[in-house]
This record gives structure tokens, sequence and C-alpha cells, in this order.
């Protein structure tokens, strides 16, 4: 049914390095393509750096001043105690220490979802083992 190596004037060395080089080919463009997916979520990353670093520390500042506010408005509540601005800090550490660790659970559950792969490259991967399976299943 096969064809011998030999009729076609090919040597069993010579299918062996083109074979060889074809699969070398085919890994280098993986890589390549893998390579440039990382370069442009990097570059992305790097455009907005800027503007991130900006907006944190302004979100930072604004944080901090409206904690306090909140601090010394609940702090008016236990105006005849002496431990008025304990418990105005502890109640509005308790509720932040809340808010802090359901918006982290909601951050695990979201990276969790999308993880970290490059899907485009994960994707072409995927079709290229499936493509070279039914390869194998059809020369056997």
């Amino acid at each position: 049914m096969h064809a011998d190596a030999s009729s076609n004037g090919r040597s069993l060395a010579a299918i062996i390095a083109e074979m060889r080089d074809e699969l070398k080919q085919f890994v280098q463009t993986r890589i390549e393509l893998l390579k440039r997916e990382i370069q442009v979520n990097l570059g992305a990353i790097r455009a907005t750096a800027p503007l991130i670093a900006v907006g944190v520390l302004f979100l930072t500042t604004a944080y901090l001043l409206l904690t306090i506010a909140l601090v010394a408005l609940i702090a008016t509540a236990f105006v005849g105690s002496a431990y008025a601005w304990f418990y105005a800090f502890l109640i509005v550490g308790v509720v932040w220490l809340i808010i802090g660790a359901i918006a982290a659970c909601m951050a695990v559950r979201e990276f969790r979802k999308r993880g970290l792969m490059p899907r485009r490259t994960m994707g072409v991967l995927k079709a290229d083992n499936i493509w070279l399976q039914q390869e194998a299943k059809g020369h056997l």
C-alpha cells in the first residue's frame, strides 16, 4: 500500500532529514507565535504603567483621607467615651477588612478563570496535536 522509499529515488536518511527539518520549522513557528503574543501583552502593560501609577497614588490618598473622615464621623457617635477613637478605628477597620476579603476572593476566582496561559498559542498547539494524531492514525 505504501510506496517504497527507494521507488521515488529518496533514501531513508533523506526522508528522516526532511522530517527533522519540518519538525524544527514547526517548533520554531510555534515559539515565535508565543513570543509575539507575550510581547503584545507586555507592550500594553508598559504603555499603561505611568497612568496606573498616577491613579494608584491619587486613589490611595483619597482612600486615606476618606477613611480618616469616616473614623472622625464615627468617633462623634461615642463622644462621651474615653475609647471613642478606638471604637471608630475598630469599626472602620473591620468594615475595610470585610470589603477587602470579598474583593480578594473575587480577584482570585477571576484569576483562576482567566489564567496566565497564552490562549492563542495554546489553541494552535491543541489544533496541531489533533492534526498530528489524525496524521499518525492515517499512516498506521
